[in-house]
């Protein structure tokens, strides 16, 4: 079998933005009064859309207690506040990891689609700025659909947009939600290990295979082509 489609996360996969969202949070917090958070901490709770985002960086000044904050009506006013400041600086930090435009360039032949938790609003501006938006035949984002990553249902309906069967995919993430979408989705996934999450998390979600440098991502697909790792 040979993949006929490459689905992709975006933040710790294409590109290294975890500087700007990390900004964007601490601005949201002093804004609001609250205790900005440690970088390493900040990160930790990407990957599952803004709303998540925002609601675990609230929760992390609690230390269990509960919320001293109204959670409907402050997480939607403090979503707003995270979304002006990222808007505002989506840009500044943010790179596209080594590799990636000529990984994908070599697999021009294959449809490709990106498929994020990250706001619509926010992924199409990102990837034309890095200049990404000409590899990509379709863009899914977290609030396109009814469900984000870890349901498959984006994953499916990417797959469907690009003709192929969900079974044809192989879908390339950092962290947990990736592998638990893709396993779901029935594709085969492939973790990339220098993005967010690390090698363990990638693992213990039961990810079929694991890339250290972007370019490997073209080794895997021919590979899978000649059949030797199915």
């Amino acid at each position: 079998m040979s993949y006929q489609c490459l689905l992709f996360d975006l933040d710790g996969t294409l590109v290294d933005s975890r500087a700007d969202l990390i900004n964007a949070v601490n601005l949201m917090l002093a804004e609001l009064g609250r205790r900005t958070l440690p970088d390493t901490r900040a990160l930790t709770f990407v990957g599952e859309g803004a709303r998540m985002l925002v609601e675990r960086a609230l929760r992390a000044g609690q230390n269990g207690a509960p919320p001293d904050y109204d959670v409907g009506y402050d997480v939607d006013h403090a979503l707003e506040i995270f979304r002006r400041h990222y808007r505002a600086h989506l840009l500044d930090q943010t790179r596209v990891y080594p590799g990636v435009k000529q990984t994908l360039a070599r697999l021009y032949h294959i449809p490709k689609a990106v498929v994020t938790n990250k706001p619509y609003e926010f992924t199409i501006p990102l990837l034309d700025g890095v200049g990404l938006s000409p590899y990509f035949e379709v863009v899914i984002g977290g609030d396109c659909l009814p469900e984000r990553k870890p349901s498959p249902l984006m994953l499916l309906e990417a797959a469907s947009r690009c003709g192929v069967r969900a079974s044809e995919c192989l879908m390339v993430g950092d962290s947990r939600v990736d592998v638990e979408a893709g396993r779901a989705a029935n594709m085969k996934t492939c973790g990339y290990v220098p993005g967010f999450r690390g090698r363990t998390e990638l693992v213990d979600a039961g990810v079929d295979y694991v890339i250290e440098r972007f370019s490997e991502l073209c080794t895997l697909v021919e590979c899978a082509r000649r059949g030797h790792f199915l």
